[in-house]
Formats: structure tokens, sequence, C-alpha cells
């Protein structure tokens, strides 16, 4: 019985730093939590792992929305817009799990792990532009290229449990030109929409039912560490924090492909 207090006692203080560190650089913690989840529960089905993933993400990311929503800093219209863009890949992405071992699973996961660590760590940081407001009128262009970065980021993302934010902070800002607090914030808010999307679908699919417990201590958990990652946001430059945690990421990614291949 203490054993088992204990293990959902850990899983809560998990949720607490995936959440904190999740909000702070707009990224929903799913990127940081998955990789987590495979080590932890080496016997766990892709769908049931992203499940508790999406939930986590879900709740840290909704958390985030409302903080930020009190700071006005999300940007609805373009927000709206890239949601509707990467809904569907996230409904697909989080039916595909299902057909996949669990051992490719983790292959697939390992490499794309490898390829965004890589991408974030040279890419990941954001400049911060003149205009400090949250609110931009994108051309015709920008708002294009924004529609085709959230699908494929939805598809992606939903499929591997990892919300997407990592990928969608930098391109808002730095492609898109969002200021960095409204690419944090609206980032937040699309997660918050496509991550509940791809959970809606582990729900249908009735596989939400196994990790609902683990999801349930872990959720809770980031529901108050996005509280304080979005109030130290104001303080704190993720851009250090973002490159460690690509370092770590890509050997979590190498770690992986050798369990695979020497197991």
């Amino acid at each position: 019985m203490i054993s088992l207090v204990l293990f959902y006692f850990s899983l809560f203080l998990l949720g607490i730093a995936i959440g904190l560190f999740g909000t702070l650089i707009g990224a929903g913690g799913g990127f940081i939590l998955m990789p987590i989840l495979l080590f932890v529960f080496p016997k766990e089905t892709p769908d049931t792992l992203t499940s508790i993933s999406l939930t986590v993400t879900f709740i840290n990311a909704l958390s985030g929305t409302i903080a930020y929503s009190r700071m006005k800093r999300i940007n609805y219209r373009n927000g709206l817009i890239f949601s509707a863009a990467a809904v569907p890949g996230a409904i697909v992405g989080a039916y595909l799990t299902q057909f996949i071992s669990r051992e490719v699973f983790s292959l697939i996961f390992s490499f794309i792990l490898i390829a965004v660590s890589i991408f974030i760590f040279f890419y990941g940081k954001v400049e911060e532009h003149t205009s400090k407001s949250h609110k931009i009128k994108l051309s015709s262009s920008k708002l294009i290229t924004g529609i085709i970065f959230s699908l494929f980021i939805g598809l992606a993302s939903s499929f591997l449990g990892i919300g997407g934010g990592i990928i969608h902070v930098p391109v808002l800002a730095n492609i898109l030109m969002f200021s960095v607090h409204a690419a944090t914030a609206t980032s937040h808010f699309i997660l918050a929409i496509t991550s509940f999307a791809g959970l809606a679908v582990h729900v249908f699919t009735g596989k939400f039912q196994y990790g609902i417990r683990r999801a349930s201590a872990i959720s809770l958990g980031a529901l108050i560490g996005a509280q304080i990652g979005a109030k130290l946001s104001t303080r704190v430059h993720g851009k250090i924090i973002i490159r460690i945690l690509a370092v770590a990421l890509f050997f979590v990614g190498i770690r992986l492909i050798i369990l695979y291949f020497f197991k």
C-alpha cells in the first residue's frame, strides 16, 4: 500500500516538473514526458502511453492557456486557424498508434526524438521582436505556412504523444514573427485544442482506460506546475533550458536505439 502511494506521489511530482518546464517554454511537456514513460513502462502499448502523455499535455496546456489568457497574451484568431489545421492530423495520428508495435514505435520515436532535439538545439531559440503585442496580422503566405506546419505538427505530435509546442513556438516566433510571449501563449492555446482531439480518439477506442490513474496523477501535478511556469515565464528566459533539454533528449534517443538493437 505504501509503495503504491509513493508510486503515484512520484508521478505527481513528475507532473509538477513537466507542467512547469512545459509551460515555461510553451512546449506542453509531452516531449519530456513521453521518453520517461517509455523507460518507466517498458511493456505498455504505444496507444496507452500516448493517451497518458496527451492527457497530461492537454491538462498542462489548458492550465497554461487559462494563465496566459489572464495575461492577455494569446492570439486567438491565428490560434484558432492553426488549430483547425492541426486537429485533423491529431485525430489521424492518435488513431494510427493502435496499429503499431511497441518495438517499432520506440524505434520511430527515437529517430524523431533525435531529429527534434537537433532542431530545437539549433533553431529552438526564439528571438524577441520590436512589437510586444499579441495582436499580429499575418500575410497570406505566412498564414499558409503556419497552416502547413500546423497540419504536420498535429499529425506527428499526436502519433508520438509529444504535443508539438516545441516546434510550434520557434515557427510562430522566428518564421511568423510573433513576439516571444505571444508565441508561447498561442502555442499553449493550440496545444490545448489539438491534444484534446488526440485524447478523444483514445477515449473513443477504449485505450485511455488503461492509463487513466497514472494520467490523473501526473496531470494533477502538471496542473500546478503549469501555473508556476506561466508566472516564471516573465522572469526566466527559456533558451538555456531548451538547449539543455535538447542535449538530454538527443542522448535519450540514442539510448532507445541501442535498446532496440541490443536488447
